[in-house]
């Protein structure tokens, strides 16, 4: 007698769907006997699918991780997710330096979806407009990532062969604290074990990462990765080291001046807000602050001032013009 395939799929695919399903939940699910669900585990064993048996009242089967990648079994709203997800990472800077796995993956499950459901996301991906450009990020090399990865949830030492921007090569060991993606880019932070402080790396500047023996205390739970990354950012040396007081919430600052440009405290005058930033130009400050539509005063530097100023004539000049 045949084997009815159909059947075993559908098995495989209430395995695949995480947890222990008893026998009776299978039997009624599948429309058999017991018997006929043990012979269907049966056939999904000898095709080495890695599936579990798990004794008890409240026993069944579950499906195991084992040494090869089984049948994988998606409903259409499934493969439509994956599909898109995959689409919206590349786009979203999230993809290592094997790029094309996600290509392959995303090909693979295209090619095995049924045509109407093909036709659905052709629908939509034809229909979708972003409003930024794609962009062109660096990504890193998949064997950093799943060291540093490993590492961070071990609670681990590296090291790390790491290019500075400049092209300068150097062996760093950290104790990484977290992954952050920003901007399409990826990073780690941690501290410096040499020196005790903090330090942010970019993952596709690392050469290589090694785990090195031992472990080290991570830093209380409320010491979050992004946002040591973007304090790092608004403290990094520039050029010009930008002093202000603004008046308004600390959320009406932000929405001009995110927290990896800036920095920003509760200044000793009620209401108003002390703001530090770092820029290698000034050029772009003056629209900057004119759109925040909030009172400021500039403590530094003089030379923001006459833009401030230089800015406010010409807008004066412009609204002066008749057409």
């Amino acid at each position: 007698m045949a084997r009815p395939t159909a059947q075993v799929l559908t098995l495989l695919e209430l395995l695949q769907s995480g947890g222990v399903r008893t026998m009776a939940e299978l039997a009624e699910r599948l429309g058999v006997e017991p018997r006929t669900v043990r012979r269907y585990v049966g056939h999904l064993v000898d095709l080495e699918v890695p599936i579990e048996s798990v004794r008890g009242r409240y026993g069944g089967y579950r499906l195991a991780a084992g040494y090869r990648l089984p049948p994988l079994m998606l409903s259409d709203d499934e493969a439509l997710a994956v599909l898109l997800g995959l689409v919206a990472g590349r786009r979203a800077g999230l993809a290592t330096a094997t790029g094309t796995a996600g290509e392959t993956a995303a090909a693979k499950i295209r090619r095995v979806l049924p045509p109407r459901i093909a036709d659905r996301l052709d629908a939509v991906l034809e229909s979708l407009a972003f409003t930024a450009e794609p962009g062109d990020f660096p990504a890193p090399q998949t064997g950093v990532l799943l060291t540093v990865a490993d590492a961070v949830r071990h609670h681990r030492p590296i090291s790390l062969r790491y290019t500075s921007r400049d092209g300068r090569q150097s062996a760093r060991v950290l104790h990484p604290f977290g992954l952050v993606n920003h901007a399409g880019r990826w990073y780690v932070t941690g501290a410096d074990p040499e020196v005790g402080e903090d330090r942010t790396f970019r993952l596709d500047r690392i050469v290589d990462a090694r785990t090195l023996p031992g472990s080290f205390e991570p830093p209380p739970a409320g010491n979050d990765p992004a946002r040591r990354l973007l304090t790092s950012m608004a403290q990094a040396p520039y050029q010009h080291a930008v002093t202000l007081r603004i008046r308004g919430t600390l959320e009406q600052i932000r929405t001009r001046l995110p927290a990896g440009l800036a920095e920003v405290r509760e200044d000793e005058d009620e209401g108003w807000q002390s703001v530090e930033i770092r820029a290698e130009s000034l050029d772009w400050l003056p629209a900057v602050l004119a759109a925040l539509d909030l009172p400021f005063v500039i403590e530094r530097p003089a030379e923001l001032r006459d833009r401030v100023i230089a800015l406010a004539d010409r807008l004066a000049t412009s609204g002066r013009t008749l057409s």
